[in-house]
């Protein structure tokens, strides 16, 4: 997991991806909103987990690297 995680072409794909993805109507809206509700939450209230020392970015990117290999994978994408 942490070896995907740290590497480009991993990130590459999650880059290219993302925006057709949240676009595409094969992907029900359900689907959208779990990856873009809990993203404006945390930037918009990151004072609600105060004892999480991550930030706003990784959040964001660990979001979109899990929106998009459930979204792949589920809906064969």
């Amino acid at each position: 997991m942490w070896r995907r995680l740290l590497s480009f072409r991993n990130w590459g794909h999650v880059f290219k991806k993302i925006i057709p993805l949240l676009f595409s109507g094969k992907v029900p809206l359900r689907e959208k909103l779990l990856f873009v509700i809990p993203a404006l939450v945390y930037w918009v209230a990151p004072d609600l987990l105060p004892f999480m020392p991550v930030d706003d970015i990784a959040i964001s990117l660990l979001l979109m690297n899990f929106f998009t290999n459930r979204v792949e994978k589920k809906y064969h994408i």
